[in-house]
């Protein structure tokens, strides 16, 4: 194994801590943007980092290229350089990503979020030559999104090392809950390379491991704690870290009572944030898992 304090071609990550991917929110079956702006700015006014916008909690794929290029503008006027903007730029088809990518750009993003396409099931080979395609086309620092539930195919250590090597791809976004993946990767990648957890009950363990941060949809609920416990480990502050771990444990697992996003904005309803609309195929929470959705952020907050 390469030893990880020697390897990259990065500086550090410069987008590190809590990066939270927030929900689209819907009204009548169109964009809510007075409430999608007051979710980010909810998010920066409690410490957040920053935001990563159109990735799956947002449900991209119903959303039109139009509409994801709008998300990225309004996110970057809410966020008004005060954290990161990530732009989910990334589909199942390289001239739509590539699209995106630009569109990004021009709303001021700070880096493109492109996630492995889906569907298709790539060999390795096909996801090195697509996402160092995607690099070069990219005038923005790339960002790869690893979701092997989602996508169909992950990237395995190796493609993703080799990946780490072009100047322009400056992270991964691992949601598979695998540390000892995770643990290959940040050894393979090195600490210049930022690796940040997409599974939010991993967020803490990660961060320990040498991760730079997390795009955690529980940023969502509770964006101060998110980012405290980012802060805490980056200071060696453990004990804080984990603290904050075992409190917000109940609610990470919540979120995957079904289909993200569908639970969470069920409990961003109940604590008057936004509405629990979704769009098809997606349905909203029925009543009987609203009401366990209540009881565990209750406990939440009174722990």
């Amino acid at each position: 194994m390469t030893d990880p304090a020697t390897t990259g071609v990065h500086s550090q990550p410069a987008i590190r801590g809590s990066l939270t991917p927030i929900v689209t929110p819907f009204a009548n079956g169109e964009i809510d943007e007075v409430t999608f702006t007051a979710l980010i700015r909810h998010q920066i006014d409690n410490g957040g980092h920053g935001v990563a916008i159109a990735g799956t909690t947002g449900e991209p794929t119903s959303l039109t290229l139009d509409e994801r290029e709008r998300l990225f503008h309004l996110a970057t006027e809410a966020v008004d350089g005060r954290g990161a903007v990530l732009a989910g730029t990334g589909t199942s088809d390289f001239a739509d990503t590539v699209r995106l990518g630009r569109a990004a750009q021009r709303a001021g993003a700070t880096a493109a979020l492109v996630v492995v396409p889906y569907f298709v099931q790539p060999p390795q080979r096909g996801l090195l030559d697509w996402f160092r395609r995607a690099a070069d086309e990219s005038e923005l620092p790339v960002i790869l999104y690893d979701i092997p539930g989602r996508a169909g195919v992950g990237l395995s250590v190796d493609t993703t090392a080799q990946l780490a090597q072009h100047e322009n791809i400056v992270g991964v976004k691992l949601a598979r809950p695998d540390l000892i993946h995770a643990s290959n990767v940040i050894a393979s990648c090195g600490p210049n390379f930022g690796v940040y957890c997409g599974v939010e009950a991993l967020c803490f363990p990660m961060l320990v491991l040498g991760g730079a941060g997390h795009v955690s949809a529980t940023g969502n609920l509770f964006p101060a704690e998110m980012a405290a416990m980012a802060e805490a480990v980056f200071a060696g502050d453990i004990e804080t870290a984990r603290s904050i771990h075992y409190r917000l444990l109940a609610v990470n697992e919540a979120i995957f009572f079904e289909t993200n996003p569908i639970p969470l904005k069920a409990m961003l309803a109940l604590r008057g944030l936004a509405r629990p609309d979704v769009r098809p195929p997606l349905a909203p929470a029925t009543p009987e898992l609203t009401a366990r959705l209540e009881t565990i952020l209750a406990a939440t907050a009174n722990n």
